[in-house]
Parts: C-alpha cells; structure tokens; sequence
C-alpha cells in the first residue's frame, strides 16, 4: 500500500468510487509534469452527490463537508490516472465554485473544507495550493460544490 493510501486510512477516509462521466470530457489530462483534473462535485457513490445551496438548504458546515467529499471523488480520479496518490507532487491550483443563495458570502470558508482535507492528506506542503473560491447560482444537477484541481505529477 502506497503512503498516501496509509494516510487516507489513518485518517478513517474512504474514497467514493469513479464519478459518472456527466459530458464529454476527460476527468484527468496530464502534460509533461502537470496534472489537470475537470470539475468534480461531491459524489458519494451510490447514494449520489450531495446537492442543495448553501445558505438556503445546507448551513456552512454541510457545505464544507460537500467540499471535503469533492476532495475524496478528486482524490479517487488522481488515484486512477496515476496508479498511486504518491505520485502527487504537490496541488498548484484549485479553482472552488459553491451553489449558494444570494446572501451567502463565505465561499472561502466552504472550499477550506477541500484544502483541508488535501492538507491533511499531502502535508501543508504538498497539499495547500494557490486557490480562487467563486459564489455561483446554480451548478449541474444542482450539486453543491464544484472543484477543479492543477497538480503537479512526480515520475
């Protein structure tokens, strides 16, 4: 078992299975030493992805939990592109995107669900990235959350 995979379990963490594909897309695209993964909302498998604006029907704190379970669907897309979570070098980019109502304003705080989950998962080091976290009105089927992630790949 690779030393993330270690991590993730020290830390009680599961990574949901493959999100669906939703277009026509790719979910991980690498050049040269760089990593691109497509947005990816809080997927958990079979019971589907947590959906709902934060302001209106989730509180601050179901919003960074529907962060935080963007983050394992993003670690589980990475695990299956690479073979190994060990071959993340580092997170370089997030781009957060949150569903909420028009009076929520802590966008911010609902991603700091994601980096913290990558913080604790890669180290401060590897895991904390440059990040935007953008308020938007709606997202596709009404998910929650919606990230996307620029990683740096180790051989």
């Amino acid at each position: 078992m690779d030393t993330i995979s270690n991590r993730l379990a020290e830390l009680g963490l599961t990574l949901p299975p493959s999100p669906p594909p939703g277009g026509i897309y790719k979910p991980f695209v690498q050049t040269g030493a760089l990593g691109y993964l497509s947005g990816h909302g809080p997927y958990r498998g079979e019971s589907g992805y947590i959906i709902g604006k934060v302001g209106r029907d989730l509180d601050l704190a179901a919003g960074q939990e529907a962060a935080k379970q963007t983050g394992l669907a993003l670690l589980r897309t990475m695990k299956d592109a690479l073979g190994s979570l060990d071959r993340v070098a580092r997170l370089i980019k997030v781009l957060g995107l949150v569903n909420s109502a028009d009076d929520f304003h802590q966008h911010p705080m609902v991603i700091n669900g994601f980096s913290q989950l990558m913080a604790d998962v890669f180290g401060p080091e590897r895991g904390i990235a440059a990040r935007s976290a953008i308020g938007t009105n709606a997202l596709p089927g009404n998910m929650t959350v919606e990230i996307e992630v620029i990683i740096e790949v180790r051989d």
